[in-house]
Formats: C-alpha cells, structure tokens, sequence
C-alpha cells in the first residue's frame, strides 16, 4: 500500500517552525493558569527585578511578574486576533461577494465605499475610530474590523467575478436556483482557498493592529496583560529591558509564525507552486 505523506508545502522547515510555534502558544493559551508561577495582576514583588531563577522574565514598575503576564497575555492577544479576522472575513466577504455577482451599480456602489476606506492607512483610521469610541479591548475590536473589512472584500469581489459567467453558475441559475443559494452552494467552496490563505496572513497583521493600538494606550487598558500594552509599559523604562522584551518577542513570534503557515498554505493550494516545491525535492 501506498504510504500517504503530507504536502511538500507542509514539509518546509518555515512550516513546520510555524505550526510548532502556533501549537506551543495554543497550549499556553489552554494552560495558561498551570503554567503561570505568579497572578498576572498580583503586585507582591520588588519593582524591577532583572530575570532570575525566581522571575525568569524579571518584573515590572509595580513587581508584577512579567513571564506570567506574557502566558495570561496570550489569552488575550490570540484569540481576540482570530476574532478579528472571523469578523472582518464575514463583513468584507460578504460584501466582495455581493458586489461581484451582481455588478452594475451595487458593485460601483459598493467598491466607492470599499476605496474610501482604502484611502487613508490602517492604523490611522483604527486610531481616529478607537480613539472616538474610547479605550477599551472591544472598542479597539471594532476599530479594527472597520479597517480590515476592505481587503477581503477587495479580494472576494475579483474571485467572485472569474466564476460569475462560469458554465456550472449558469447552469445552476437556469434551474431556478437563488442567488443567495449559488453564492452559498456553488461560488463559495471555490473560492474558499485564497480566503484561508488571506485570513491567515491577516492574522499576523491583526495582532499588529491590536497590539499597536495598546501601545498608544487606546486597546487594552491597565492592568490588563495585553501584550501591546506591556510593551508601551517597557517603553517608558527602557532601561529595564525585560518588561519590553519579553511580550514584544511573544507577538514576534506568532507574527513570523502566521506568516509561515499562510505562505504554505498558499504553495499548498497552488497547483503551479505546489508542482514547483516538489520538483525541487526530487
């Protein structure tokens, strides 16, 4: 019998540090209260204690111990992330598919609106809207979700129009199938591969955009361990490395680790790249 082995694409070295790294921080996230050695909120130690055996990550400006709040931190910062991605895919996706299959004026319509907010940059626009609705992780969630929608709209518009005219959409529509139905049963498996593949990399991206709002104090608010915000912490004592260092290595790694795995992904369901990956191996 034949042995199965996985893709070539999920054999890279890149992949498989990215999926170690995302699979060390779920089990983190799921272990956070084992793994902690101290309350993330207690302040019970000396201010600014470099790392030792007894805060191998040192402390902060208030004796927090910085290793547990980076562990706690994680439940925060990942999670919240994907939701944003979740949220941002259902909003721009459903708009991109609205727009592509329909056409005419809805889609002018609507990609006037998609182009509005693609003129002014990301982390301006999350900053003017977080800052309007006040600090606060969920305000800063929906600062977010207004900035990222855009793109997966974009990009579910242009896959929608390549499958508009195709011969089995018209075939559904000759049978009397809806259009919510042919978006639903027929369009969106196809188009379902270069979703992931954004949606994935826009994880990295996510957490940049939650975490560059903490730092500027208008996400997580103290003394949440969010990890942008222990970052902005660090920054005012720079001097202390650790209390910056570490969480700001913790949101290095899922970035690089996100990016890893979207990169392999997209190799995986591209048939030219995947061919290309495993002639090299040959």
């Amino acid at each position: 019998m034949p042995r199965w082995r996985l893709p070539a694409a999920w054999r890279r070295p890149l992949a498989v540090v990215g999926i170690i790294i995302i699979a060390f921080w779920a089990f983190v996230i799921v272990f956070a209260p084992l793994l902690a050695p101290y309350d993330p909120l207690a302040q019970d130690s000396a201010r600014f204690l470099p790392p030792s055996l007894a805060h191998p990550f040192g402390t902060d400006g208030v004796g927090r111990d910085v290793l547990s709040r980076v562990i706690y931190g994680a439940q925060i910062s990942i999670p919240i992330a994907v939701m944003l991605v979740v949220l941002s895919l259902i909003v721009g996706a459903t708009v991109g598919a609205i727009a592509g299959y329909f056409g005419g004026v809805v889609d002018a319509v609507l990609m006037r609106i998609v182009d509005l907010f693609f003129a002014f940059p990301a982390i301006i626009l999350a900053m003017a809207v977080s800052a309007a609705l006040g600090p606060s992780l969920v305000n800063a969630v929906l600062a977010i979700v207004v900035v990222s929608w855009p793109a997966y709209a974009r990009v579910t518009r242009s896959l929608v129009l390549g499958l508009r005219d195709a011969n089995f959409i018209a075939a559904s529509r000759l049978i009397g199938a809806s259009s919510a139905r042919t978006l639903g049963r027929d369009i969106a498996p196809n188009i379902l591969g270069p979703i992931a593949v954004i949606s994935t990399l826009e994880l990295g991206n996510a957490i940049l955009l939650l975490s560059g709002l903490s730092y500027l104090g208008l996400g997580a608010v103290p003394p949440t361990p969010e990890w942008g915000a222990m970052v902005s912490e660090g920054s005012r004592v720079f001097y202390n490395y650790w209390v910056a260092l570490f969480p700001g290595l913790a949101i290095l790694s899922v970035v690089l680790a996100f990016n890893f795995i979207g990169d392999s992904l997209r190799d995986a369901l591209d048939p030219r790249t995947s061919r290309a990956v495993q002639a090299m191996e040959l």
